[in-house]
């Protein structure tokens, strides 16, 4: 004979689920692009979480896209391999030896682990690039840099047949050319933006190490339109590295996703809280 004395933790996690019922129909079907940047992807634990909670969203209905980076392990890889960088105005010049390493790195090591974490975890994932079916064709965003890409045509319907077969696709922003045999490296955020808009997403959340977009005082803004951003933009409240990230989801607003959310990719649940709670997380930008 077994007894037990109920836990009012237990109790919170029965009101919990209860109360997340509206948000699970609410986005039952949906399409959620996640980029998971490099900096918020952390050790074996919390490369675990994260994809325990992209199996749960599609567990529930939910056809979530994850789009990665890798910018630590780039530097990582190319410091082993002796490949000095340059710089023009603070930016990296990608050249054909360094776009060796990022489509080596990023479509190899990063993009198979997280693979592999989402497979850990019982859910079932492919990993792609944007090359593959020519999912992103990019073109040079600025020749001085090199082989930096900038999306310009996308091909999604590889995503819908993997959501139709109960997949998650994990994406690599590494994007075919124009000319035969070209690669280019596309920024992470970037490439989700273009994928979301592409898809015409319920949701782009952008996970990174910041906990939002800031106000003047330094408070975290938990709602913004498409012109309080601009405004923040222009009278300086958004800057730095900031400003990529908010301008990547205005593109996606503007494109037709329906809203863009900037979260502190380190909170435990991230996704999940933005998702299926009614105060959300981060900083949600809608047009």
């Amino acid at each position: 004979m077994r007894t037990q004395t109920m836990n009012r933790d237990w109790i919170a996690t029965a009101r919990t689920l209860a109360e997340a019922l509206p948000y699970l129909q609410r986005f039952a079907g949906s399409v959620v692009v996640v980029k998971f940047g490099g900096n918020a992807m952390g050790g074996v634990e919390e490369m675990a979480d994260f994809a325990r909670d992209i199996v749960l969203m599609r567990q529930v209905g939910v056809n979530p896209v994850v789009v990665h980076g890798g910018g630590p392990m780039i530097n990582s890889m190319l410091d082993k391999l002796g490949i000095e960088s340059t710089f023009v105005r603070g930016k990296r010049v990608t050249d054909q030896a360094t776009v060796e390493v990022v489509e080596m790195v990023l479509t190899g090591l990063v993009n198979k682990r997280i693979v592999q974490a989402i497979m850990d975890e019982g859910g079932r994932a492919v990993g792609l690039s944007g090359k593959d079916d020519d999912l992103m064709v990019a073109e040079a965003d600025d020749p001085e840099l090199g082989f930096v890409g900038r999306p310009v045509e996308m091909n999604v319907q590889v995503l819908r047949d993997l959501f139709a077969a109960g997949i998650i696709p994990v994406i690599a922003p590494v994007a075919t050319g124009m000319d035969p045999n070209e690669t280019f490296n596309v920024n992470g955020d970037t490439a989700a933006g273009a994928i979301a808009g592409a898809l015409k997403a319920d949701r782009l959340l952008l996970l990174t190490d910041v906990p939002g977009v800031k106000n003047a005082n330094g408070e975290v803004v938990t709602e913004l339109t498409s012109a309080d951003v601009r405004a923040m933009i222009e009278d300086g409240t958004i800057s730095g590295g900031m400003i990529p990230k908010v301008e990547t989801a205005l593109n996606a607003v503007d494109k037709g996703v329906r809203a863009a959310v900037i979260i502190d990719g380190k909170l435990p649940n991230a996704t999940l809280l933005e998702l299926f709670t009614e105060h959300g997380a981060g900083s949600i930008i809608r047009a």
